[in-house]
């Protein structure tokens, strides 16, 4: 594949572009990588993966570990990720509450929004422990077992959600995985009358996470906020809390993107 994307026949300019988007794909989804290994994966010379990744560093876009001489990924590159976000406020408006909700429970608090038929974490603040849920900025996860994957698709309208869930696949990730299209429907439907959503160990062992959604100036969902917590720690005596703690949070930052009707008050 990585042959035919930039082999001989193609323009030299465009050749290049596609070396560059294909460095840039490689250090996306493995960090920190060694010039061997790009140009094995890629199947492009090494000197060739070198003068791609110098010009890139020169530019502040890839950076070198000193120590290990392998390559990564800088935050130039999120701050470009960030501004293809339809709402590029969205963070912005959500950090405080994120890292409020994270100083109160201890645990660890995401942001997602969907791409595809998948979410991916657009910002994360970390737990205070040793033990949480494992993630990072720009991690993708399913739909049907996570609890932002189902609060999005909950209150999404109907023909898009239909949409969106072709392309979805119900994969087992654990033993408590949704897998059926009718019993996700079922749990889409307890998820909006309860007001959010649950992941219980479906997608992590030994993770349960609570969501809700984020609506903007049209009162759709457009993204979602969770709080992770190992089971261990997870109080059901204190669902309600957190949960009015994470609809306070989205009912703030939904009235900053212009919503006038907050959905979740219904």
């Amino acid at each position: 594949m990585a042959e035919e994307l930039y082999d001989t026949k193609q323009p030299e300019s465009v050749a290049a572009v596609l070396k560059v988007f294909a460095l840039l794909q490689a250090l996306s989804e493995n960090n920190e990588t060694g010039i061997s290994d790009l140009s094995v994966r890629l199947a492009m010379p090494k000197a060739t993966v070198y003068r791609f990744l110098q010009t890139m560093m020169t530019l502040g876009y890839v950076r070198q570990e000193k120590d290990s001489e392998r390559y990564g990924l800088t935050m130039r590159m999120f701050e470009l990720g960030t501004k293809a976000l339809q709402y590029p406020d969205l963070v912005e408006l959500s950090k405080n509450h994120m890292q409020l909700m994270a100083d109160t429970t201890g645990e660890t608090v995401h942001l997602g929004t969907l791409i595809d038929s998948e979410i991916i974490y657009i910002h994360k603040v970390d737990s205070r422990h040793m033990l949480g849920m494992y993630s990072r900025v720009g991690r993708r996860a399913p739909l049907h077992c996570t609890a932002i994957g189902k609060v999005l698709m909950a209150w999404e309208d109907p023909e898009r959600r239909e949409r969106v869930l072709k392309g979805a696949d119900f994969k087992r990730y654990r033993e408590k995985t949704i897998v059926d299209s009718q019993a996700f429907t079922d749990e889409l439907l307890r998820v909006k009358a309860q007001g959010y959503g649950e992941d219980r160990e479906e997608f992590d062992d030994h993770i349960r996470c609570l969501g809700v959604p984020i609506f903007d100036r049209l009162n759709r969902p457009i993204a979602g906020l969770s709080i992770s917590f190992p089971t261990f720690r997870y109080d059901e005596s204190k669902e309600a809390e957190t949960v009015a703690m994470l609809q306070g949070a989205s009912r703030d930052i939904s009235a900053q993107l212009g919503c006038t009707r907050f959905p979740l008050d219904n």
